[in-house]
């Protein structure tokens, strides 16, 4: 059993499929087979049930993944500390970020740091706040820059980085516009009377925005869900709701509608996870984060 024979198991269990396993290791189909045929005889249990053309993991191999990709991980870290020790900052960095993050206030920190480390191999991936806190938790990714969630997992550690107001928005031309010419008080209850543009369900935002409205005991009726912000502010330039969104979102084609009862306020900042030591490359980047050191 070793490093190349694990990662080609792992490959085939996440794939599904010995051909596209080899095609992402860049290997023949006979030389992942005879790994994996390997692996079994060392085992002395099968891992795969061969279906036809298909593959299916046993309850052997269902167990084994979780150990193989324990140790794919140590290994990278293990890895990932040695090239630390270098003088020169290079080696990987795995970094998640949110769609909102990534594209309204990272630019400048990637650009600064691709700039001052060439030779780091940057891998940038986008995906929920929520999951990117979960992989960083699970060791599978080294630093997350995101929305930061109220309950925090006790291995993490968070640092916060820019603070994020929000506010309740709708299209300049909105029914709700002409009701706040007629009621410059505009109450929380009055959202009631009008269609909903919101994050989807277990998001941050979503749960700040219905926190907030709580107390004042009003049923939102949603009309449209999704993740993306971006996606949230064209449903509700065009007239499809209301939402709240963060104020440096808010463009001429949108309005802010002003409640003094709602204060609402994201934190977005860095995550990482205890007792990990982080790489040159991340530490690197981490000191390109406004406020951070």
């Amino acid at each position: 059993m070793d490093f190349p024979t694990l990662k080609a198991f792992v490959a085939v269990a996440e794939s599904g499929s010995f051909s596209r396993a080899a095609e992402t290791l860049f290997m023949t189909q006979p030389a992942i087979s005879k790994r994996i045929a390997a692996l079994e005889e060392d085992l002395k249990t099968p891992l795969f049930d061969r279906l036809g053309r298909n593959i299916q993991l046993t309850e052997a191999g269902e167990k084994f993944l979780v150990s193989a990709r324990r140790i794919l991980t140590d290994i990278d870290i293990s890895r990932e500390e040695v090239q630390s020790l270098s003088a020169e900052v290079g080696g990987r960095l795995r970094l998640a970020t949110s769609h909102h993050v990534g594209i309204h206030r990272l630019p400048p920190v990637l650009k600064a740091f691709t700039q001052a480390h060439p030779q780091v191999e940057l891998d940038l991936l986008f995906m929920d706040s929520e999951l990117a806190c979960a992989e960083v938790a699970n060791g599978h990714i080294e630093l997350a820059v995101v929305t930061l969630p109220d309950d925090l997992e006790g291995n993490l550690i968070t640092q916060l980085v820019w603070a994020d107001p929000l506010s309740i928005v709708c299209a300049a031309d909105h029914p709700m516009t002409e009701t706040l010419k007629q009621q410059p008080s505009f109450k929380p209850k009055h959202l009631e009377q009008y269609k909903a543009v919101l994050p989807a369900q277990g998001t941050v935002t979503r749960t700040i925005l219905l926190d907030a409205l709580l107390p004042y005991k009003v049923n939102v009726e949603t009309s449209l869900e999704t993740n993306y912000l971006e996606t949230i502010k064209m449903m509700v330039s065009v007239g499809l709701g209301w939402s709240a969104l963060p104020v440096s979102m808010i463009d001429d084609g949108m309005c802010a509608v002003p409640i003094k009862e709602l204060s609402m306020q994201r934190q977005l900042g860095s995550v990482r996870l205890k007792g990990r030591t982080l790489s040159r490359a991340a530490s690197a980047f981490m000191g390109l984060l406004p406020g951070t050191i």
